[in-house]
């Protein structure tokens, strides 16, 4: 009888496992939730959770909803479900997933109503200046935590340049009324996301945002999700615009898709992840355990970092492979958008940030590394919903015929390249001119200014030169300043940058003479704000905290910046520009019977305006016997040849 009785509880327990291996179990659907009414009604929503592809049926009676496909990759743990909203209206929504026995695994996914229509998200354009800051060098907020858990192993340590600092967003919100006070319009935030990687034993982290664990959740120690909401909501309040840095060519290492690939060619070069587990070393071929024999030869692919072959139609199909295919770094797998379904999670996580926070444009980095067909499509989309929102691409190359083959429209790309239906470009020309300039006398053909001149001679190839976005530095580069504190120069870059016809972007600290150079650590030139930590020795958000260097540099750049605002000469003001003469660099906006003239000395020298030679912008009835200087206020009678300092430079209006 015994017997009979254990027999019975073990055929029960059996069953009892059977059923439990035949239940449904879903760990997370992306997008977390959706929006009715866009323009495309049908959205991808990627279900994950053990063997889910397993399932028998996908099924909803939701009104207004219809499902279009059921798809399968790879892995058994990914279903992709592609549903039709175009009758639906916001609520909750049912979906139910049958498995091989029992009942259905119901659960809820939430259809939103939007808050706006899509043409009525205005982006940035050149009636802006971008201020771009890092969160975690900006400033901390009150009630910061310094070790969030369930994050992967890091510290909070200041005093080394790469790794986290401890900034975040509600550190930024706080100091909303400086950006106000300053004179900037539109603040660029590099990657908020999460970057839950380990830190590295030689003191490496991801505080720089670039390599994404999660698409739909910022960074927990820069914040929540709502957090950054109430960002972007108090930046719209008062006047403030928020630009969103987003990465389509790769994601971090630690995201849930490398440890699970939902298809075999979901990155490029995958083939090496099979390495990177057994502990090989990318560069070497080399294991830890390698008794120094002969290395096996590694299957990653790194990167070229050269983006010619993307256009270049006599290209080698190896060197565009390298371009395209190539990986950002062994911590970063690049991302293979010619998959549709992963295409598909891009596009609709670029709509998704755009209709929960409320950003007001979109930075994309590294964009000629990613497939420019796909990057094309992606673009498309979103001005086809979005028709006034702007995106910015990084196209790191110094020529601008490169520059403007990128742009939407462009006359000058190559044949068979696509329409990009990118709206504004980098202006690296501008950048790496500039920096070159810096440093030499302007003389009578080449060098100086004269490589200023020699960049804007191109504007001809742009389709749209205003929605070209000009910089002196960024997060990438060498502070403009270097390790120095030349001011004057600095002031000649900022002259020119506010007043041609270009979108600005500024770089955090510019206007507090900040400094440093890559030379040892991308981390020396991305320094902690002053007075955004405790414990700061001194404010420089506040007039009493900045040195009088300082404030002296801070005045004179948020004069002009708060007269550039609204202004409708720089805004849509036709360009003229005079090669330099003399050592003397002129460039006139003009609108009407409105004329800003801006005066750069290129010499080290004393030199001389010699009025006669620009008198086709001053002869237009206007009384120039005194004209003023927007940074200084100081007067000036161009009625008469004008001396001017050593590097000096002015900004006239008459």
């Amino acid at each position: 009888m015994k017997r009979i009785l254990f027999l019975i509880a073990l055929v029960a327990q059996v069953m009892t496992m059977s059923a439990a291996k035949t239940k449904v179990v879903i760990d997370r659907i992306d997008p977390t939730d959706w929006y009715v009414g866009m323009k495309n009604p049908q959205v991808q929503l990627m279900v994950y959770g053990k063997d889910i592809a397993k399932v028998e049926s996908v099924t909803t009676d939701y009104p207004g909803v219809a499902l279009d496909s059921i798809v399968r990759l790879d892995s058994p743990n990914y279903l992709f479900l592609y549903i039709n909203l175009s009758g639906a209206q916001p609520g909750w929504m049912t979906l139910r997933f049958q498995g091989a026995k029992g009942k259905p695994t119901e659960v809820k996914y939430q259809l939103k109503q939007r808050t706006m229509s899509g043409d009525k998200r205005i982006g940035f354009d050149n009636s802006d200046v971008l201020y771009m800051l890092m969160p975690d060098r900006f400033a901390q907020g009150a009630g910061h935590n310094p070790q969030v858990k369930g994050m992967r192993p890091y510290r909070e340590d200041r005093s080394e340049p790469s790794l986290r600092h401890g900034g975040d967003l509600n550190g930024i919100r706080e100091h909303l009324d400086y950006f106000k006070e300053l004179g900037v319009t539109a603040l660029w935030l590099t990657p908020v996301l999460e970057n839950n990687s380990p830190d590295t034993p030689n003191g490496y982290s991801t505080y720089h945002g670039y390599a994404t664990t999660d698409y739909y959740r910022v960074d927990p120690r820069f914040g929540t999700n709502d957090d950054y909401r109430r960002l972007c909501d108090e930046a719209h309040q008062k006047g403030l615009k928020v630009v969103m840095d987003m990465i389509f060519n790769h994601s971090g290492f630690e995201h849930p898709w490398i440890a699970d690939l939902p298809s075999k060619d979901w990155l490029n070069t995958p083939e090496w992840l099979s390495e990177k587990q057994s502990g090989r070393d990318p560069m070497t071929g080399f294991t830890a355990s390698s008794d120094g024999a002969e290395p096996a030869k590694s299957k990653y692919l790194q990167t070229s970092y050269k983006l010619t072959p993307v256009v270049d139609p006599s290209a080698s199909e190896v060197d565009l492979k390298e371009t395209t295919q190539g990986w950002f770094v062994p911590s970063m797998p690049d991302l293979n958008q010619h998959n549709p379904h992963l295409m598909r999670y891009l596009i609709q996580n670029s709509k998704w940030w755009i209709e929960t926070v409320g950003i007001d444009g979109i930075r994309m980095d590294t964009y000629p590394y990613a497939y420019a067909d796909a990057m094309a499509q992606w673009m498309k989309e979103i001005d086809e919903e979005y028709p006034n929102f702007n995106t910015v691409g990084e196209t790191w190359v110094t020529e601008p015929a490169y520059t403007a083959a990128w742009q939407k429209d462009s006359k000058c790309r190559p044949e068979g390249f696509p329409n990009s239906y990118l709206k504004t470009v980098m202006d690296f020309s501008f950048y790496d001119k500039l920096s070159q300039a810096k440093h030499e006398e302007t003389d009578a053909w080449w060098t100086g200014l004269n490589r200023l001149y020699g960049s804007f001679v191109y504007d001809y190839l742009y389709p749209n030169p205003k929605s070209v976005m000009a910089f002196i530095d960024n997060h990438d580069t060498d502070r403009f300043l270097g390790n120095g504190t030349d001011s004057l120069a600095l002031k000649q870059a900022l002259a020119l940058l506010l007043t041609v016809q270009r979108i600005p972007q500024l770089y955090y600290g510019t206007e507090i003479l900040m400094n440093g150079t890559k030379e040892v650590t991308d981390g020396n030139v991305r320094k902690d704000f002053p007075g955004g930590f405790p414990g700061d020795k001194h404010n420089a958000f506040t007039k009493e905290g900045r040195t009088r260097a300082q404030q002296s540099m801070f005045g004179w750049l948020s004069r002009l910046l708060h007269w550039r605002q609204g202004n409708e000469t720089i805004i849509r003001g036709y360009q003229t520009q005079f090669i330099p003469y003399k050592g003397i660099y002129v460039i006139t906006r003009r609108w009407h019977r409105n004329t800003v003239m801006t005066i750069l000395n290129g010499t080290s020298q004393e030199a001389v305006l010699e009025v006669e030679r620009y008198k086709e912008v001053l002869d237009d009835g206007q009384d120039v016997s005194r004209v003023k200087d927007i940074p200084t206020g100081r007067y000036y009678d161009l009625t008469k040849d004008l001396k001017l300092k050593p590097r000096q430079s002015l900004v006239l209006e008459f």
